[in-house]
């Protein structure tokens, strides 16, 4: 019920429609990753999955800011968060394990490779954790998706949303090349994001 109350209230607050590009919706095993400047990019981009989409994919979120109190509660109840350390208190600790079992269970994610909000249309470096990912399960697609007009809706350090048409535009899932290093492959990933803006 909250979770249908949140897409909701999500596409008539931002007008945030799907734009599905360069795939369609389908119950493939992905990795949505997308751009970050606002609060409200996560609803957004959850928002904007079929229903019968949204059941199976995992929003990641940052357990420094969503962990706790009020937000931990809407972030596990409203749009089934899986919380991840960003600063990892031992280095013995993988910060993706939480990650691996949620796609070991055949369940879709959606991260922010930036690892942070930024304010500014274009996504700024990605941070490794997608690599990474992308090594660990390569049977996963992996689906750029750039949310447009939320950077000027609700950006870092603001607090009353900015009523603005905005959109989520999925892109064509990227393909994995033989032999390419982390940097180059972090670059093509940022740069699908940027084509589809």
């Amino acid at each position: 019920m909250l979770s249908a109350l949140l897409a909701s209230a999500t596409r008539v607050l931002l007008g945030a429609q799907p734009r599905w590009i360069g795939c369609r919706p389908a119950p493939t095993q992905r990795i949505y990753y997308a751009n970050h400047s606002s609060h409200f990019d996560t609803l957004a981009l959850w928002s904007a999955l079929p229903p019968r989409l949204r059941a199976t994919t995992r929003v990641v979120a940052a357990r420094d800011y969503w962990g706790s109190g009020a937000r931990a509660w809407l972030a596990k109840s409203g749009f089934n968060a899986l919380f991840i350390d960003r600063q990892p208190r031992s280095r013995s600790v993988d910060p993706l394990a939480p990650l691996d079992a949620a796609l070991h269970d055949h369940q879709s994610l959606i991260v922010f490779p930036e690892g942070t909000r930024r304010v500014q249309a274009l996504p700024g470096p990605f941070k490794s954790g997608l690599y990474h990912l992308a090594q660990r399960h390569p049977h996963v697609e992996l689906v750029p998706v750039y949310l447009d007009n939320l950077w000027r809706s609700l950006p870092k350090g603001t607090w009353l949303p900015v009523p603005l048409t905005c959109a989520v535009r999925f892109g064509t899932p990227l393909a994995r090349l033989h032999g390419e290093d982390k940097t180059a492959f972090l670059e093509r990933a940022r740069a699908a994001i940027v084509a589809l803006a």
